[in-house]
């Protein structure tokens, strides 16, 4: 099997709370030669960040207690240069607008392959030759992202959002628990 083997000077920082796709990036980066650090949490990735010095993190938007937006900020002040590349499947236009502000270098919709994540690290820059959508956004799809800026205006507090929305507590969290509608 030929597999590409990747530059040594690069290593990486896996930060998600889910275990199974953290340990399933890493095996496959183990494959490709590469050196990482696997965190399910926020406290362990600032932690590998301090003593490994990666050069490259792979951080997932919606961990358990903490958003990976938070962590953008804290790797970034431990190393400036660290590129990063945030994975999440609640993918909105607020949270990836707020992601490159803070200084990551792209931001992904799962499911990603390790293909796509390492073709973000290589981005230099955007590409006006994006296909546009053919369609706006569904109704469903503009709810998801209106309830994702709200959220984020109140940073992550549920029980203000539902009051910004005049919804019922329960009601948010439900809608929250579903995947974003797509475009």
């Amino acid at each position: 099997m030929n597999v590409n083997r990747l530059s040594s000077e690069e290593t990486y920082l896996i930060v998600d709370d889910d275990v199974i796709f953290a340990d399933t990036l890493a095996r496959s980066l183990q494959r490709r030669g590469a050196t990482y650090y696997v965190a399910n949490d926020e406290v362990r990735a600032v932690q590998f960040c301090k003593l490994y010095r990666p050069t490259r993190a792979i951080v997932d938007l919606k961990l358990v207690n903490y958003s990976g937006l938070h962590l953008i900020e804290q790797l970034k002040t431990i190393d400036t240069r660290i590129k990063i590349v945030i994975l999440t499947g609640y993918s909105s236009i607020p949270t990836a607008v707020e992601a490159i502000k803070l200084g990551a270098s792209n931001y992904l919709c799962k499911p990603a392959g390790l293909g796509d994540i390492l073709s973000a690290f290589e981005a230099k820059k955007g590409n006006a030759d994006f296909p546009l959508a053919e369609q706006p956004p569904s109704v469903n799809r503009l709810e998801w992202e209106h309830i994702q800026r709200v959220l984020q205006e109140n940073d992550g507090n549920i029980s203000a959002t539902a009051r910004a929305l005049g919804m019922h507590r329960r009601t948010l969290q439900r809608k929250l628990q579903k995947r974003p509608m797509q475009q």
